[in-house]
């Protein structure tokens, strides 16, 4: 079966809004991030070499080579959100008639959890960058498509909180509290202020069309 990302768009929505619970909103919100990196990437590919825009030329190359990387990234935790929803299922789907079965069960059940809480955050991290990127781009980035970097910051935005609904969901299940208690102050750290650094750089962008 080809990966999700090898996939053209209408057979990946196709599958989203379909009666499996794979891909869902992990891989929803992974995407959409992936999107929003790749909007920053093209705002700065239509800025480099540009005359006008010579003394931001150096600023906007390394905005670039991260977007980039951020894209791929992202890009590879449409499939992970996948596996770790298929892992939890899988655990859940597990024997559970003798005491050593019910061990071994709930074992593999935590061990997916944790899992299934990573790989959210993973993209929350990434999220949270590319909104930072985003703002760079909505800055100094090149006026005809000031826009663009506008729809990336939000789309970075919907990631972040995307995301970090599968944190809160799968991380409230966790019995090893110090560790869930540990990825939800990561969590919210990064939540802390995105909204605001979104809202500046949506601001930045509709003052320049305005």
């Amino acid at each position: 079966m080809a990966k999700i990302k090898d996939t053209a768009v209408e057979p990946f929505l196709d599958a989203l809004a379909g009666s499996g619970a794979t891909p869902g909103g992990g891989s929803a919100a992974a995407i959409i991030g992936a999107m929003g990196a790749a909007l920053v990437s093209m705002v700065c590919n239509l800025t480099i070499g540009k005359k006008k825009y010579a003394e931001v030329e150096g600023e906007m190359k390394d905005v670039l080579t991260k977007a980039e990387a951020l894209r791929l990234k992202l890009t590879g935790m449409i499939e992970d959100d996948v596996k770790a929803f298929d892992a939890v299922m899988a655990a859940y789907g597990m024997a559970k008639e003798t005491d050593a079965e019910k061990v071994a069960r709930e074992k593999a059940i935590q061990a997916a959890l944790k899992q299934a809480t990573d790989v959210p955050l993973r993209c929350c991290h990434a999220a949270r960058e590319v909104i930072d990127l985003a703002a760079i781009a909505s800055a100094k980035g090149n006026l005809n498509v000031i826009s663009d970097a506008g729809v990336a910051v939000l789309a970075a935005y919907a990631a972040l909180r995307s995301a970090a609904l599968n944190v809160f969901t799968n991380a409230r299940m966790i019995t090893d509290k110090p560790f869930a208690e540990a990825k939800l102050k990561e969590l919210n750290a990064l939540l802390a202020g995105a909204d605001s650094a979104t809202e500046k750089a949506y601001g930045v962008v509709k003052g320049k069309l305005d």
